[in-house]
Order: C-alpha cells, then sequence, then structure tokens
C-alpha cells in the first residue's frame, strides 16, 4: 500500500457549484483542503468555523476577488493569501472575471513551539514551520 494518496481535483464533484473538497478523498485527516473555481459573480454563504474550531488560509492562485472578513472588504489578487480565525465571519465575493482559489482548514491548537505539550498553553508546530 503506498504511504500518499493522489487527487485531481477535476475528479471531485464540485460543492455549491465551485468547491472541490480534496481532504476527504485524500484520506486527510486535520487538514482540509478545497480547490474552488469561481465563475464571475459567485459567492459563497457567510460563515464561520468557531464550532469546529478550524482556522483557514484562502489563497487565490488566480484572478481578482474579494474575501469578505467580520464586515471587512479584503481585495485580493493572484498570490495573495489571507488568515481568517475560527470565530470570523468569511464570505468569497468573485468579482467580474474567473478567479481560482486553494483553501486550507485545520483545526487550531493551544501549543506555540515544537517542544510543549499541549497543556503547556502553547501551539505545537509538530516539527513544521511554515
Amino acid at each position: 500500500m503506498a504511504a500518499y494518496e493522489q487527487v485531481n481535483y477535476t475528479d471531485i464533484e464540485p460543492i455549491y457549484g465551485a468547491m472541490h473538497a480534496l481532504g476527504e478523498s485524500l484520506g486527510s485527516e486535520q487538514v482540509g483542503v478545497s480547490m474552488v473555481r469561481c465563475e464571475p459573480g459567485w459567492r459563497n454563504k457567510p460563515h464561520d468555523h468557531e464550532a469546529n474550531d478550524h482556522e483557514e488560509i484562502y489563497i487565490l492562485i488566480e484572478g481578482h476577488a474579494t474575501v469578505l472578513i467580520d464586515d471587512d472588504p479584503i481585495e485580493i489578487e493572484s498570490g495573495d493569501a489571507v488568515w481568517i480565525p475560527p470565530e470570523s465571519t468569511r464570505q468569497i465575493r468573485n468579482g467580474e472575471t474567473e478567479s481560482a482559489f486553494v483553501l486550507i482548514s485545520a483545526p487550531t491548537s493551544c501549543c506555540l513551539s515544537a517542544t510543549c505539550s499541549p497543556e503547556d498553553g502553547e501551539r505545537r508546530t509538530d516539527g513544521f514551520v511554515g
């Protein structure tokens, strides 16, 4: 059995007409990854991830769009990344041209260093920094 999984996002049926959720198909247990291809004018539903304590990073890889975070419109262009904490309400508002995002989500942790235990009250990185 291979020690990795591979999938092409185009093989996954989109949710809400644009979001290809890859995490389950890849067998990921902690990290969610979605490829989002937004048609002109596409918007997702405003939401947060406070209940499941997931922070997110949105990376725009193609086009221009607005990400509304707690009613604050953030204009982004290709190459920009935005970090969003679990409790913040977020919504993608695509403009007049197609855009493409990679969305990454993961549970937050209270451990801030690679050497602490969760009860230390710091964020754990488990050796990965980046």
